[in-house]
Order: structure tokens, then C-alpha cells, then sequence
């Protein structure tokens, strides 16, 4: 949307405006740092594209809400709603500014490119040509994730009035068409295969850059790290408003925290990084980035602020994460199941359900779900109830009445809550 295009109330669904806010601002992390990790100019005009769809979001989201306050109990319910809204439309934006290092040339190192493989997924742009064999298929007839491992996150649809329509919850009935744009997300041969049967062209790897600098690479990790908390902090918010867990929000916290503590230390890099490379100008873009990550390390702050302050989540926004594009799921993991006493690696929980674990609680070994209310103080001591692990690695290992929080698709969660031998109940729907 430009700035000085009007949009005019109309009657909405606060639930399906914020399930799209949040997809999409997941989206536009995604987008935005592979545009930085291609040098891709067209992977960065959609990010623009999306933050435009954004803006229009965030006013209908706004306009809805106000249309629902008629008391001040009314108001004191919906406050949190729009800080959710708020936080959303920030990472919208922060997402835009790092687009724009790609779009305005600002400068970036090529270490940069070198370190990003590690700390996202690959994104690939892609459209669909006229006589490519998707054509009118569906993506559960393509069977493409399980043929390939690549999913498709997003489609960019061009409609007869000229605007793009964005689908950014592609499940299996979605069927492609001529003129399609694929979002996709996977590991390089996979992606190889998708890219060339739907635009007829071969798919080229980026480049790999050479060494740089001791102090610019550590620069650069900064950032990578700042980037992988400042995405896992969105994740944990949205959990902790889903779940009305102030032990997942207090986390978030902690995240946001670091994060401002990794942008001092990129800072000295930077600054001992200028001084030795030939072009001092070029490390523009990766203040931009770290200021950029930054805000999007407050916002999750934002989103989960309501529940810090002890306000009960309002039912809409739960409602809206459990219907966005992908779900965030708690399970428990039970006294003889797949997982109990065995790691994340040792069962491919990724591979084997396409769930990603974003946080293990240290639960009660004796089987209780949720050690906040039921343990003692002498049991958290001994046992470690209550304790948080964030962004377990594969060698992280599970025992019973540890709870999982993962994030994936709706057929994701099911395999890991059957591995995991837990009860419906902890499921998000």
C-alpha cells in the first residue's frame, strides 16, 4: 500500500487479522534476511510488498479493535490486542530496513553472506511459468515436501484488478497457477529440483565468499546470534500469550536482554573491523542489521508484555496463533514413549515430524505435566523442575514430564505429541 492510499473501516475478524499479522511477520524475517544472504533484490522488493500488506493489517486491526471497546473493562481486555498489533507492525518494519540494505546498496561485507547459511533456512523465490507441470496442481498432489523437502511458506498471487493477493498459509488444496510466485524453503538439492520444474530455469547457488577479517567475523557472529534470539524470542511470545505462561514470557525477556547485550559487543567489532578493512563504508548494512534485529527483540518483549504484567491474554489472541499458518504446540512427554530418555538427535524429532523444539521445560520425572504449581521447593532443587532450555541442540535429552514447545505444521504437531505418548489436552487445537 503507498502511504497516502485510504483504507476505510470495514467489518473484519480481529481473530483472522492478527492470525495474518503474526504469519506474516514471521514471514518477513524469513524474507528479509535471505534477501541480505542472495544479495537478492527480488526477494527484497517482496519483503516491501508484504510490509505494505502489513500496514493495511495493523489499521483494520486497530479500527476493529476500537469498534469492540465499549466499557473501560472492555479496554482494559483489548489493551494487550494492541500491543500485539503494535509489535507486529515493528517487526514489519524492521523487517522493510533490512530489505533496504539490499535495495539501497547500503554496503555489506561478504562475510556476511558467508555466516547466514548456518543461522537461517534457505528462502528461494521462484514463479511459475506457463508450462511448468504445477501448473493447476495442488500442493498435496505435488506431494512436494515429502518428494523433495522443500515447503512452500508463501504464494504470491497477481489478481485481474493488478494488486498481488498473498496466501500465506499454503496447505494441501492450495492448487498453483501460471503466474504464480513460490516462496520456498529447504536445503539446496531439494530446492534445486522444485526451482527448475516451476520456472524451466536452472536454479544457481549464491556464491561462497572468502575469509575476512578475525574482528569482522566476530562482528558478524554477533549478529547471527542476534538474529537466531531475536526469531526465537517472536516464537517464545507468541507461546507465552498462547499458553498464559509468564515462565515463557520471563524468557523472553531474558532473550531480549541478550540481545541488547550482543549489539554492545558488535559494536567494538565493528569498530575494530573499520579500522583494518579497505572500505570502511561497506560495513553500513550491518549496523542497519543489528539495529533492525534489535527491534525485532523488542517487539517480542511487546507481544508477551500483557502476561508479564499478570493481564489474562485476551481469548482472540490465542485463538489467532492457533490458527495462523504454522502452529505452536505444548506436549508432554510420558513415562515410556518415544522420546523419554532418549535426545532430539538420537530420534530425528525435525526429520521425523518437521517440528522445530523451541524450548524444553524441565518437568517432574514422576510424570506431572507442569511443575509451577505442583512442585515443591526441595523438588525443583533436586529435580530441576521448572527450568527452561531454550533452543535445545540435538543432544539435548528428554526424560518424562518435560514439556516441549515446538513450532511447525498442524500435521507436524500430531506426529510429535505421538512421539512425544502425550494427551490431546496439550495439544493447541
Amino acid at each position: 500500500m503507498h502511504r497516502d492510499e485510504p483504507v476505510e473501516y470495514e467489518p473484519v475478524s480481529v481473530k483472522a487479522v492478527l492470525a495474518e499479522m503474526k504469519d506474516t511477520a514471521e514471514l518477513l524475517i524469513d524474507l528479509s534476511f535471505s534477501a541480505v544472504l542472495h544479495g537478492s533484490p527480488d526477494l527484497a522488493a517482496e519483503v516491501l510488498t508484504l510490509e505494505s500488506r502489513m500496514d493495511v493489517l495493523q489499521l483494520q486491526a486497530r479500527m476493529s479493535v476500537m469498534m469492540a471497546a465499549r466499557s473501560p473493562e472492555d479496554v482494559e481486555d483489548l489493551a494487550p490486542v494492541l500491543g500485539v498489533v503494535g509489535a507486529a507492525e515493528k517487526i514489519s518494519d524492521a523487517a522493510g530496513d533490512i530489505a533496504k540494505v539490499v535495495l539501497e546498496e547500503v554496503g555489506l561485507p561478504d562475510a556476511m553472506r558467508a555466516a547466514l547459511p548456518e543461522a537461517v533456512e534457505t528462502l528461494v523465490r521462484v514463479p511459475v511459468t506457463d508450462d511448468s507441470s504445477y501448473v493447476s496442481q495442488t500442493l498435496g498432489g505435488i506431494n512436494m515436501e515429502t518428494e523433495t523437502g522443500v515447503r512452500v511458506i508463501a504464494v504470491r498471487r497477481e489478481q485481474a484488478t493488478g494488486k498481488a493477493r498473498w496466501i500465506t498459509n499454503p496447505d494441501r488444496d492450495t492448487a498453483l497457477g501460471a503466474g504464480d510466485t513460490l516462496i520456498l524453503r529447504g536445503f539446496e538439492e531439494g530446492l534445486r529440483e522444485v526451482y527448475e520444474v516451476a520456472s524451466g530455469d536452472p536454479y544457481e547457488s549464491p556464491d561462497s565468499p572468502g575469509a575476512a577479517d578475525a574482528a569482522l567475523e566476530r562482528a558478524v557472529d554477533s549478529i547471527v546470534l542476534m538474529k537466531n534470539m531475536s526469531e526465537l524470542a517472536v516464537d517464545l511470545a507468541y507461546g507465552a500469550v498462547l499458553f498464559d505462561s509468564r515462565g515463557v514470557a520471563e524468557e523472553v525477556a531474558e532473550l531480549e536482554a541478550e540481545v541488547d547485550a550482543l549489539k554492545s559487543r558488535f559494536e567494538a567489532w565493528t569498530l575494530q573491523a573499520a579500522a583494518r578493512v579497505d572500505d570502511p563504508v561497506s560495513l553500513r548494512g550491518l549496523v542497519h542489521l543489528a539495529s533492525a534485529t534489535e527491534v525485532i527483540s523488542d517487539a517480542a518483549l511487546e507481544i508477551s508484555e500483557g502476561v508479564l504484567r499478570g493481564l489474562k491474554a485476551h481469548p482472540v489472541v490465542a485463538e489467532a496463533v492457533e490458527e495462523s499458518d504454522e502452529v505452536i504446540v505444548r506436549t508432554v512427554v510420558t513415562d515410556g514413549s518415544a522420546l523419554a530418555g532418549t535426545t532430539l538427535g538420537d530420534q530425528e524429532v525435525k526429520t521425523a515430524t518437521g517440528m522445530r523444539v523451541i524450548a524444553v521445560r524441565r518437568g517432574d520425572p514422576a510424570g506431572r505435566a507442569d511443575g509451577d504449581e505442583t512442585a515443591t521447593a526441595a523438588d525443583e532443587s533436586e529435580t530441576e523442575n521448572g527450568e527452561w532450555e531454550v533452543s535445545p541442540g540435538a543432544d539435548t535429552r528428554l526424560r518424562p514430564g518435560d514439556v516441549l514447545i515446538a513450532k511447525g505444521t498442524r500435521a507436524g504437531a500430531e506426529r510429535l505429541t505421538a512421539m512425544a505418548g502425550s494427551p490431546e489436552e496439550f495439544e493447541v487445537d
